[in-house]
């Protein structure tokens, strides 16, 4: 039978479990997909943390993953939109269809939840045809499944919410490393915009340059990062247009000074578990704060036909090998706990990828 993994409830971590389940059967405008390969989200580990809503220890784990149709012996018919065998991404949400503003219905984020019992760390899955979109064909298999769920959410903060994805414009990308941040560089330097990031790490700032950012900052100077950030930014544009953050915190008072005049600061998350303050100088410049969540299913398509046109390869930092490789997935958990990576972390169902190394089972 196929495979999945979910997770056991644990005292203060819940534990991996892998089981079989029965082959999904399709309905008629739904595709059999064989999962190929699938990415870890910070919310995955929240979620085995007992830290995110709606937790289920029946809905397999992971929203993010690249797949190939498959034929299903029992259905009649075969949506004509994807031939057999083609490589496709599945819209890591649902119940937002196309608008600017915010989800038409009750919005979901598959994987490991009791509101979606869909979950991306299974071997087979059935999904409607309207929800998935052709992977680019440049990409690994580990490298479109690193896509949907931060391409989407770095692609709805920069080129919806900031109002600043423009040539020239200077863009601030906080935490550089994890997933949403490195596609929000990948994303700022293919319209050219001037990215700069910040850093806990010398090693993370080089790696950033290497992909285009024009420079960077340890953050860990929690006083002094800012004015290091002003020296850096270009003589004929000596401010930020936009800052995209993901940690939350002290990020408005870090940055209102370094903000042009009805500045944007865009965050899709709060990491250190501690909201963003607006002080009164803030509201004084004008300064938005403006929050960012996932994206429509019309922002899925758009951003993965963007990566296909400028040939974007998001980054992978790890690959383990196969669905039953339990003590080689929790390595993965444990990279993101302690903030180790750079670039997503990915599960192969096989031994096999298309151009990405993957690790031999342990």
């Amino acid at each position: 039978m196929p495979k999945a993994i979910v997770i056991s409830p644990g005292e203060d971590y819940h534990t991996l479990h892998l089981k079989d389940v029965p082959l999904p059967r399709p309905g008629p405008h739904e595709l059999l997909l064989k999962i190929v390969a699938a990415a870890l989200n910070h919310r995955d580990l929240y979620i085995r943390q007992n830290l995110y809503p709606a937790i289920s220890f029946e809905s397999p784990l992971l929203a993010d993953a690249c797949a190939t149709v498959c034929s299903h012996p029992n259905q009649a018919s075969q949506p004509q939109q994807f031939a057999i065998s083609t490589r496709v991404l599945i819209n890591p949400g649902a119940g937002w269809l196309d608008n600017p503003e915010g989800p038409e219905e009750a919005y979901t984020v598959h994987g490991g939840t009791s509101t979606s019992p869909l979950g991306m760390l299974q071997e087979y899955i059935a999904v409607p045809a309207t929800e998935v979109e052709s992977a680019p064909d440049h990409l690994s298999d580990a490298e479109a499944a690193a896509l949907p769920l931060a391409g989407l959410t770095a692609w709805r903060a920069l080129s919806t919410k900031s109002g600043n994805a423009k040539a020239g414009r200077n863009i601030l990308v906080t935490g550089i490393g994890g997933g949403v941040a490195l596609m929000v560089l990948l994303f700022g330097v293919a319209k050219g915009c001037n990215v700069y990031v910040t850093s806990s790490s010398t090693e993370k700032i080089e790696q950033a340059k290497s992909l285009g950012a024009k420079d960077g900052v340890l953050y860990i100077d929690e006083a002094g990062w800012p004015k290091a950030l002003r020296q850096l930014l270009p003589h004929d544009r000596p401010f930020l247009d936009a800052v995209i953050d993901g940690a939350g915190g002290d990020i408005v008072n870090s940055t209102w000074k370094l903000l042009k005049l009805g500045g944007v600061i865009v965050s899709y998350g709060i990491t250190s578990m501690t909201p963003p303050a607006l002080p009164m100088q803030a509201v004084m410049k004008n300064i938005e704060l403006k929050g960012s969540t996932m994206g429509s299913r019309r922002e899925f398509g758009e951003m993965v036909r963007f990566v296909g046109k400028h040939e974007i390869r998001p980054v992978v930092g790890r690959v383990v090998a196969g669905i039953d490789n339990l003590r080689g997935i929790d390595g993965l958990f444990d990279d993101l706990n302690e903030g180790k990576q750079f670039g997503k972390l990915v599960v192969g169902m096989e031994n096999h990828d298309r151009g990405a190394p993957i690790e031999p089972k342990l």
